[in-house]
C-alpha cells in the first residue's frame, strides 16, 4: 500500500493534465486548441529524450540510499511547485502563454519522471513472482487511478461551480486556482509518504553488482539492443497505441460531456465518479483472467472491449438510437458505459506494466545487464503519452472539425459536434486496432518466464 501511494501524485498530474489542461487553456485562457496540443506534444518529445537518460542514470547510481531512493526524494518538491505554477498563466499575448504553457509543463514532466521512473523499476526488484508483479502493478493502479479520479470528482463537483459571471461551472477560471493548489499539495504529500514508507524496503534490495563505467557510444548501443527487443517493443509499441486512443478518450471526454451531451459540472463529476466501479471490478477481473488466459491474450481482449464500449454510445447517438440530451436515461447509461471502459483498460494497463518487468528478466538472461530504469522509463513514458499524445490529437481533432473557442454549450451547430464525435469514434477505433496487432507479437507465456527464473537462479548459484 505504501508502494502503491506515490501513484496518487501521477494520477492526480495524468487526470489535470487529460481532462482539464486543453479545457482550461483553450477556452478559459483562449489559446487555440491546436497550439495547446501542440505545446504539450512537444514537451513529450523533450521528455522521449530524457526518461531513457534518466532511466540509465538510476540503474548506474550507487549511494548508501541506493539506486531508486534518491531520485524519488528530489523529486516531490519540484512536482508540486511546478504543477501548481502550471495553471497559474501571465495575463500575455497568446504567445507568451504558448511559451510558458510549454516550459512549465516540460518541468512538470521532468519532475515527475524523477518519482516514477526509479519507484515503477522497484517492481522488477521487489519480486520476480509472475502473478505477484501483476498484484504490485494492480496496487499501484489502484491508488493512481483512484487518486485522479477523486481528484476530478471533486473538481467538478465543488470548486467548478457555477457563478452569477460564469454561469458554466466547468469554465470558471478561480475554481482553476484552488484545483492547483490542492493538487499540488496532494501531489507532494503522497510521495513523501510512499518514498519514506518504503525506504526501508527498497534498501532491503539485493545491491547490483559494480557498475562499469562505458562511453556514451556503448551506452547508446545498450539502449537501442533493449529497445528494439521483440518482447519489449511489442509491449512498447502497444502500450503507446492504447496510450493515444485512452489519451484522446480523456482529453475531449469533458468537451463531450459538455457541449455534445449537454451535462452540468455536477453531471460530469457524478459521470466521472462511475469510474470508481470500474477501477473496483478492473482489480476483481485482472488476476483471474490473467491465469486462466495469459497476460498477452487477456490484456488484448480487455484493449478490444474497451473500444467498442468508447465508441458505442457517440455512433448510436449519431444513427438516432440513444437517449436524447436532458432524458434522465442518458446519464445512467453513460455511468455504465463509463465504469465498463474504465474497467477494460485498467485492467489491460496493469498486464502490460507487469509484462514489461517479465521482459527485465529475459532480456538479464540474454545480456547479463539489470536494466529496469531504462525499460521502465520508457514504461513511464507511455503512461505519459496518455496525456501528450491525447492532447495533442484532442487540439488537431478540434482544430480540424472548427470548434470555437470561449464556445458556450448550446452555442455550437449540431454540424461540428457531429463532426467531432464520429472523427473521434473512427480515430479511437484505428489506434485500438494497432494496438492489438502489435501486442500479438509478444512471445513471452507464463512458462517461458518460470524457466527464464530458473535459468537466472542457476547462474546466481
Amino acid at each position: 500500500m505504501l508502494y502503491g501511494t506515490g501513484t496518487v501524485a501521477f494520477g492526480v498530474k495524468d487526470q489535470g493534465f487529460n481532462a482539464l489542461l486543453m479545457l482550461f487553456y483553450n477556452q478559459v485562457i483562449g489559446l487555440p486548441a491546436a497550439w495547446v496540443g501542440a505545446a504539450i506534444m512537444i514537451a513529450m518529445v523533450a521528455d522521449a529524450l530524457f526518461d531513457p537518460l534518466l532511466g540509465q542514470w538510476s540503474d548506474d547510481t550507487r549511494s548508501r540510499w541506493g539506486r531508486r531512493l534518491p531520485f524519488m526524494y528530489a523529486s516531490a518538491v519540484p512536482i508540486a511547485l511546478s504543477y501548481l505554477l502550471l495553471w497559474q498563466p501571465p495575463e500575455a499575448s497568446q504567445g507568451v502563454q504558448f511559451a510558458y504553457l510549454l516550459g512549465v509543463a516540460i518541468i512538470v514532466r521532468f519532475s515527475i519522471s524523477f518519482y516514477e521512473i526509479p519507484s515503477t523499476a522497484l517492481l522488477a526488484e521487489f519480486t520476480n513472482d509472475y502473478d505477484e508483479r501483476t498484484r504490485l502493478v494492480a496496487g499501484r493502479f489502484l491508488f493512481g487511478v483512484l487518486g485522479g479520479v477523486a481528484m476530478m470528482v471533486l473538481t467538478f463537483q465543488y470548486l467548478l461551480r457555477p457563478t452569477a459571471t460564469q454561469p458554466v461551472g466547468q469554465l470558471n477560471a478561480a475554481g482553476y486556482t484552488t484545483y492547483a493548489w490542492i493538487a499540488a499539495l496532494v501531489m507532494l504529500v503522497s510521495i513523501l509518504i510512499s518514498t519514506i514508507g518504503t525506504h526501508k524496503a527498497a534498501l532491503a534490495v539485493p545491491p547490483p553488482p559494480p557498475v562499469n563505467r562505458v562511453g556514451i557510444g556503448v551506452m547508446l548501443r545498450q539502449m537501442r539492443e533493449v529497445f528494439t527487443h521483440r518482447a519489449y517493443s511489442s509491449i512498447l509499441l502497444a502500450s503507446l497505441f492504447i496510450a493515444m486512443a485512452s489519451g484522446l478518450n480523456t482529453a475531449l471526454a469533458v468537451y463531450l460531456a459538455t457541449y455534445f451531451w449537454g451535462f452540468t459540472a455536477a453531471q460530469i463529476a457524478t459521470l466521472t465518479s462511475a469510474s470508481f466501479g470500474g477501477i473496483v471490478l478492473a482489480f476483481v477481473v485482472v488476476l483471474p483472467m490473467s491465469r486462466r488466459m495469459g497476460k498477452k491474450h487477456t490484456a488484448m481482449l480487455l484493449f478490444g472491449v474497451s473500444m467498442l464500449v468508447a465508441v458505442a454510445p457517440l455512433l448510436l447517438r449519431l444513427s438516432g438510437h440513444f437517449p436524447l440530451n436532458g432524458e434522465p436515461a442518458l446519464l445512467q447509461v453513460l455511468m455504465v458505459t463509463q465504469a465498463f471502459n474504465t474497467m477494460c483498460v485498467i485492467a489491460a494497463l496493469i498486464l502490460a506494466v507487469s509484462m514489461v518487468a517479465d521482459v527485465t528478466d529475459q532480456i538479464q538472461l540474454e545480456t547479463g545487464r539489470r536494466s529496469e530504469g531504462l525499460m521502465f522509463s520508457a514504461a513511464t513514458l507511455v503512461s505519459k503519452a496518455v496525456s501528450g499524445l491525447g492532447i495533442f490529437l484532442s487540439g488537431a481533432l478540434l482544430a480540424v472539425v472548427g470548434f470555437p473557442e470561449h464556445a458556450q454549450p448550446g452555442q455550437v451547430s449540431n454540424d461540428v459536434l457531429n463532426a467531432l464525435a464520429l472523427t473521434y469514434a473512427l480515430t479511437i477505433a484505428v489506434v485500438t486496432l494497432l494496438a492489438v496487432t502489435c501486442l500479438g507479437y509478444y512471445p513471452i507465456t507464463r512458462n517461458d518466464h518460470e524457466e527464464n527464473i530458473r535459468k537466472l537462479g542457476e547462474q546466481a548459484g
